[in-house]
């Protein structure tokens, strides 16, 4: 177990190495049983978290706002539109003003090429750890919680299991990479094989995949990438679809809805259900579109987890956050 974690930034999904991920379970399994026993935890108190905005929320801003009173601390809510951020504060000001008033900073920023390198700018210039709570690149915190609902399902050795990590139509906008993006790097590590399935359209960063083939070949097990969702999902025993936008193919917005308006057949449906292992298990990090990227009759099923991975969140970010900030 490694646990000097004190005041380190989490902004890749990689900056922790696969012990101090395990560290960081092993916590989020502790609070886990603490809030259901109602046993106090507050290893936070009198901390201050900063949580900054750019893209709208739902599970992020309610699971950290959550987790920071439960630790004893509290969570401030800025919207960068409520700033002066557009009006001149840069990432380096953000950094040395927000890293002096606070024990922490969390920041959701996923516009293209844009995001990423806002967070580490801030972090180069904070006192306090910078914590990613999503960018147009990785998404550690809701990786976190999916490997920690995994374990939870499949048990903590996951050698050879076989997860797939889908794209899958869905109407309402382009959204980010940064779920698969994360889900391809970090489960490898974890000895289980991964198979990417998307349309030509919709590849990831092509740097990223190469990534995720390293660490495959470091952990011994299998990274590949294919082209038809039925081939991906059979045999699967995780079997994780959802959209993403083809960010990579057109920076045009009406292109690029264009193009993911001609693979509305990759929806998630209780046909592409059943090819999985017969104990598989369905993830997605909501909010999913509703019988267009998949059917109720999955996401409300038997097979279905994504209530408790939403759960999850709480208690992952709860551990990163005390290792960090305490």
């Amino acid at each position: 177990m490694q646990t000097n974690l004190r005041g380190r930034d989490l902004i890749g999904d990689l900056d922790f190495s696969k012990e101090e991920v395990e560290t960081v379970l092993d916590v989020a399994w502790d609070l886990k049983r603490k809030r259901a026993l109602n046993e106090p935890h507050a290893y936070l108190r009198d901390k201050t978290l900063a949580m900054l905005f750019f893209f709208s929320s739902t599970r992020t801003r309610g699971s950290f706002e959550a987790g920071m009173a439960q630790l004893g601390g509290h969570a401030a809510f800025i919207e960068s539109e409520t700033t002066q951020i557009k009006h001149g504060d840069t990432p380096k000001e953000i950094g040395e003003i927000f890293g002096r008033y606070f024990d922490g900073i969390a920041i959701r920023h996923c516009d293209w090429g844009v995001g990423n390198a806002y967070l580490n700018e801030v972090a180069k210039y904070s006192r306090a750890p910078v914590f990613n709570m999503q960018c147009e690149i990785y998404h550690p915190f809701q990786c976190l919680a999916d490997l920690m609902t995994i374990m939870e399902k499949k048990g903590r050795d996951l050698r050879k299991k076989r997860i797939v990590v889908s794209w899958a139509y869905a109407s309402s906008y382009l959204k980010p990479i940064s779920v698969p993006q994360s889900l391809i790097l970090q489960m490898p590590r974890f000895g289980m094989d991964v198979v990417l399935a998307y349309p030509e359209e919709f590849r990831l960063m092509p740097e990223i995949e190469q990534q995720a083939r390293d660490e495959a070949k470091k952990a011994g097990t299998s990274f590949e990438i294919v082209h038809d969702m039925d081939e991906g999902i059979t045999g699967a025993d995780i079997v994780y679809a959802k959209s993403w936008g083809p960010l990579l193919t057109t920076s045009d917005p009406a292109e690029g809805k264009r193009i993911q308006d001609s693979y509305k057949s990759w929806i998630m449906d209780q046909r592409r259900m059943q090819l999985a292992k017969e104990d598989a298990i369905y993830m997605h990090p909501l909010p999913a579109d509703r019988n267009v990227e998949i059917t109720d009759e999955v996401i409300d099923g038997p097979h279905s987890v994504v209530f408790d991975e939403a759960e999850n969140r709480l208690h992952a970010q709860k551990a990163v956050l005390a290792l960090s900030m305490a």
